[in-house]
């Protein structure tokens, strides 16, 4: 069934104006198909608040009018960390035989809704998703603008602050949702953005078998996809992968995908490129980086097969295309 999901924002006039670039990804089209489009329409109200007192002018701008249209998948009751409510968790079933479950984590602003119609047209049938849907909180980034968000993140740099708690917080979620699965099922993560953040975030505490906090991290995870994303922590991660010889083994086997596209103008394409070198550094050795040319933030078909064949292929899955 169609459904029509409309989303009103309310813009700040004290938003930077690249703040309010990043805000207008508050849908960040990370899925391109015929069946789930979206539509985006800024327009300039001022003029209608021309009876207002300046404090209402003051509160309201702009209206950004979003319109998703997009397949609702079968979906989970939410959950809560750190004060803020989970979304709902949308669930792609596996085709065929059950071989493997992935997390996959949507961007900034989105849902687990978006992830799931894109899944859900792989040639991937032994495969079951897991889309969950982050809380809505204040973001730094977007001037305390509150929306979906897996953590609290400012401006994308080299000096950028990395928020513990909420990565904490989250990583611990999606552990929550694969623990669960069969233990002949072998388990992933992936994630588009934010969502490819926080899923190198859980791949770094699974080779580490800890948290940022010290709790024991105990999922088995077996294979990573981040597209478009960056790596959260990166600064002393090489000095905790060589702190243990298990640690280190644990990383050196760990499969990485990451994929970034060379005109990213959201996250830049070199922190995407650092990334993947961060992690061969720190002693991932089975990451592969795959750039492409001209794309911006968003996937394409080609970068979708490539994960279609890289998970079939680092799984083992059967009856895969």
């Amino acid at each position: 069934m169609i459904q029509i999901h409309i989303s009103f924002l309310f813009i700040p006039p004290s938003l930077s104006p690249s703040h309010l670039h990043i805000l207008l990804y508050k849908f960040p089209l990370p899925f391109l198909s015929p069946s789930h489009l979206h539509c985006v329409f800024c327009f300039d109200i001022s003029s209608s608040l021309s009876t207002k007192s300046t404090k209402d002018k003051n509160k309201v701008r702009k209206v950004c009018t979003t319109m998703s249209y997009s397949h609702q998948s079968m979906g989970s009751g939410s959950r809560s960390a750190r004060g803020y409510e989970f979304g709902r968790t949308y669930v792609v079933r596996p085709k065929g035989k059950h071989q493997a479950t992935i997390v996959w984590l949507h961007g900034l602003g989105d849902n687990g809704s978006s992830s799931s119609q894109l899944l859900e047209s792989l040639p991937l049938p032994n495969i079951k998703w897991i889309c969950p849907t982050a809380p809505s909180r204040p973001v730094s980034l977007l001037g305390g603008f509150p929306c979906t968000a897996w953590f609290d993140v400012g401006e994308i740099s080299e000096d950028l602050h990395d928020d513990i708690e909420g990565l904490d917080a989250s990583a611990a979620h999606i552990a929550n949702l694969l623990s669960t699965e069969p233990t002949d099922v072998k388990v992933g993560i992936g994630g588009f953005s934010m969502g490819a953040a926080i899923a190198l975030y859980s791949t770094t505490c699974y080779a580490l078998g800890r948290y940022g906090n010290g709790h024991p991290y105990t999922i088995n995870l077996r294979a990573t996809v981040g597209l478009s994303g960056w790596l959260p922590c990166w600064r002393s991660l090489r000095s905790k992968i060589e702190s243990s010889n298990e640690v280190a083994r644990r990383a050196a086997s760990m499969p990485i995908i990451l994929a970034h596209g060379t005109s990213d103008d959201v996250v830049p394409y070199r922190f995407g490129e650092k990334s993947a070198q961060t992690l061969a550094m720190a002693g991932f050795r089975q990451v592969m980086f795959k750039p492409y040319e001209g794309l911006g933030h968003y996937t394409v078909p080609k970068e979708m097969n490539e994960v279609v064949h890289w998970l079939a292929s680092r799984l083992g899955l059967e009856g895969s295309r």
